[in-house]
């Protein structure tokens, strides 16, 4: 279960190339042609692109029968400027690898170069490099394209790397462990008028006035309450950017996030509550809309007992530290569809945060994943 010097050398060396060249959620097909490339030339039983959009998945085959595997990482990037200055940085103004999913992504090369040197005894590995993370849309793609009934997994597994984790230790839970989120887009439409005759128009801004602190209002308890909900505005627009016109019209978008998909039915409702009870009260009309769509991430106790027992062979320190988590995952997804588990893997307690402008993935996590991966694999797979 080791890399070779060269295998590492070979491997920062793809991380940081895929960190010069990030593409947004949606549109990764340089990325997904460079990943294809590097799996092909591993000699994968099969290699199936095009999953889901850009999506690409390489198949190792034991001799003997046994269970489909998945290891999931993501190919996309963040619509966000780097402003770190490694040799390495991104070349694509306004797109960055800030989130770390190049690193995800050479790690799993990593564990493929493994496979390819040690295939599977019995069932399947299936690598899967998924497309459009980032905006909660790619795993649902992936699920609903055809390709994947022929490597639809049993055990399905994945990491984040964690900045405030201790470097290289391991947070890993049952339950709940990525909360549910969507972003609502409200807009809210009246009449414009003069400036100077503002009683003339149907204006947005008392509705808009009183939705942002009502909707922030809905937030309750915290991650560990099964009933915690947080709603945090993140844009408001009203009008033209002009002083001779009384605005007609105001869009607001906010994000819902609680730990649960059945939380998320009632806040959703009750937000929904507010937006139609404020506009109605203001003669507006208002439209809505939901965006970024993601369920909770649940760690099935099955997917679980095998990570710890793979990190208890290695001698890997871990613990249920970081989790659950605030943010949201596309990989919860999965966990409908087979016994799933995601753990955190510690880039540092005082590294960068995560989507932060000078992120940078520690190239320093990718062997240890790569022996983490490679442990659950044989454990299921010999």
């Amino acid at each position: 279960m080791t890399l070779t010097n060269a295998d590492m050398a070979e491997l920062v060396a793809l991380r940081r190339e895929l960190h010069r060249l990030p593409e947004l959620s949606g549109q990764e097909g340089q990325t997904a042609q460079r990943i294809a490339a590097e799996m092909g030339r591993l000699g994968p039983d099969t290699l199936i692109t095009g999953l889901g959009g850009h999506g690409v998945a390489a198949v190792w085959q034991g001799a003997d029968a046994g269970p489909t595997v998945m290891f999931r990482c993501e190919l996309d990037a963040l619509p966000i400027q780097e402003t770190g200055d490694p040799p390495y940085r991104s070349a694509e103004p306004g797109r960055g690898h800030l989130c770390g999913h190049d690193g995800h992504m050479a790690i799993m090369a990593g564990l493929a170069r493994r496979l390819s040197r040690q295939p599977p005894r019995r069932g399947r590995a299936v690598l899967l490099f998924q497309p459009a993370e980032e905006t909660g849309a790619g795993a649902a793609a992936v699920i609903a394209d055809e390709k994947f009934a022929a490597i639809a997994p049993d055990f399905a597994f994945a990491l984040h790397n964690m900045p405030g984790l201790p470097l290289g230790h391991v947070g890993l839970a049952e339950g709940p462990v990525n909360c549910a989120s969507r972003g609502l887009a409200v807009t809210l439409t009246g009449h414009p008028a003069h400036a100077s005759d503002p009683e003339s128009g149907c204006s947005p801004m008392p509705a808009l006035a009183d939705l942002m602190p009502a909707l922030t209002a809905l937030g309750q308890g915290t991650l560990d309450d099964p009933d915690f909900a947080l709603v945090t505005v993140t844009h408001a627009r009203m009008g033209e950017p002009a002083f001779g016109i009384a605005p007609g019209e105001a869009t607001l978008y906010a994000t819902l996030r609680t730990l649960t998909d059945d939380t998320m039915t009632a806040l959703v409702g009750k937000a929904l509550d507010l937006v139609t009870k404020a506009a109605h009260a203001h003669g507006l009309a208002v439209e809505h809309r939901f965006e970024d769509v993601f369920l909770h991430c649940e760690n099935d106790p099955r997917a679980v007992a095998v990570l710890r027992r793979a990190l208890d062979r290695l001698g890997m320190a871990h613990s249920t530290a970081g989790q659950p988590w605030r943010a949201s995952e596309d990989f919860g997804r999965f966990g409908q569809h087979a016994a799933a588990a995601m753990f955190l893997l510690g880039s540092g307690r005082d590294h960068a945060a995560l989507h932060h402008s000078d992120y940078d993935f520690p190239d320093d996590l990718i062997a240890p994943a790569v022996r983490i991966f490679e442990a659950t694999a044989r454990d299921l797979l010999g």
